[in-house]
């Protein structure tokens, strides 16, 4: 009987060992791909000054609207700011500009006109109740653009990284708890 109770015993210790082990291997590369990927969009961006923006106009704009010029067909919105003691037109992320360039806001269902259409009018109802909100800024010179939030902040960062560090604390936690209970096993016997 103590003989099966110590196989299964060992079994269930290598058994945790492998799933502790896999856990640190699964949070090393998770860094890893965290490290070549958004650390290095988050060092280059360049909207890291904050600032006070004061609303100067919005205007919602239909592919009529938009004389001629070549542009998706969804409602989009425009958004006229005073920032850094200048004019600039305030876009919601990095990604937005590239994009399509006349618009601020890009509605996140397309499919939808009608829906398009109600987001936007919420956000520029949004920017109509609030007129003083923070946004970022470049040091650049002539600058006319500020965004609204940069799509790979530090808030961004940190919650990507949150699950490698639990997956990596809990792995060395279960390595270290088999070790603890291996070594009090030992002492144990040879009392």
């Amino acid at each position: 009987m103590g003989k099966k109770l110590v196989m299964a015993q060992k079994r269930g210790e290598t058994r945790a060992l492998c799933l502790g082990v896999a856990m640190v291997v699964c949070a090393v590369i998770a860094y890893y791909i965290l490290c070549t990927t958004m650390l290095p969009l988050y060092q280059k961006s360049v909207w890291t000054q904050e600032s006070t923006c004061h609303l100067i106009e919005t205007n919602i704009r239909d592919q009529d609207e938009l004389e001629g010029r070549k542009v998706a067909q969804y409602p989009c919105l425009w958004v006229n700011v005073s920032a850094v003691g200048r004019w600039a037109v305030l876009y919601h992320t990095e990604d937005t500009w590239d994009q399509n360039q006349q618009c601020s806001y890009i509605p996140s269902s397309l499919d939808n006109y009608q829906l398009a259409r109600a987001d936007v009018e919420k956000v520029r109802d949004n920017f109509h109740e609030h007129r003083v909100f923070y946004c970022l800024s470049t040091t650049r010179e002539n600058e006319t653009r500020v965004l609204y939030r940069r799509l790979y902040g530090p808030q961004t960062l940190l919650f990507s990284l949150f699950w490698p560090t639990f997956l990596l604390t809990g792995g060395l936690l279960i390595i270290v708890m088999v070790k603890i209970n291996q070594s009090l096993s030992i002492l144990a016997a040879q009392k």
